[in-house]
Parts: structure tokens; sequence; C-alpha cells
């Protein structure tokens, strides 16, 4: 409260929305910058389920590594090589 009286409370919410303000206008060439190479929010949208449905399938194989190295009595990184994996995947 101390801050608010002194006027700094509200200078640090005018730092904040500008800060904002300059992070949308980032953002908003981003995007004309997308715009003008083509792309099409349909398009990234489809692409944002794609990875979804990845993430998903992903985590059902994890979760199948795990349950698999816990019967045979060993790391989920030790089965990497057996199934032609990745670790960094």
């Amino acid at each position: 409260r101390s801050g608010q009286a002194d006027g700094t409370g509200e200078e640090a919410l005018h730092l904040d929305v500008q800060k904002l303000k300059e992070k949308m206008d980032m953002l908003d060439q981003e995007i004309s910058q997308l715009l003008s190479e083509g792309y099409h929010v349909d398009e990234l949208e489809a692409h944002i389920s794609q990875l979804h449905e990845y993430n998903d399938i992903k985590d059902v194989g994890q979760m199948l590594l795990g349950k698999l190295a816990v019967i045979r009595g060993v790391t989920t990184k030790e089965l990497y090589p057996e199934f032609d994996l990745d670790v960094n995947d």
C-alpha cells in the first residue's frame, strides 16, 4: 500500500502495460511475417492438433517403455537402443 501512496505502484503498472504493448506489437509482426510467407491460420491449427496427437502417442510409448523397464529390472534409457530410439527424442 505504501508503494501506491508515492506513485510507484502506478508507475510499475504503466511499465507493465508498456511491456505488454511491445510484446503485442512483436507478436503482430511475427503473425504478419508468417502470413506473408504463405502460412494460414487453419494450417497452423491443424499442425497444432497433429502435435497434440504426437505428444499423446509419445506419452503412451514412454509409459509402455517404463512398464517394460520395471518388468526387466532395467532403466528406460537402457531400452532405447533395443528399440532403435534416440534418448533425445
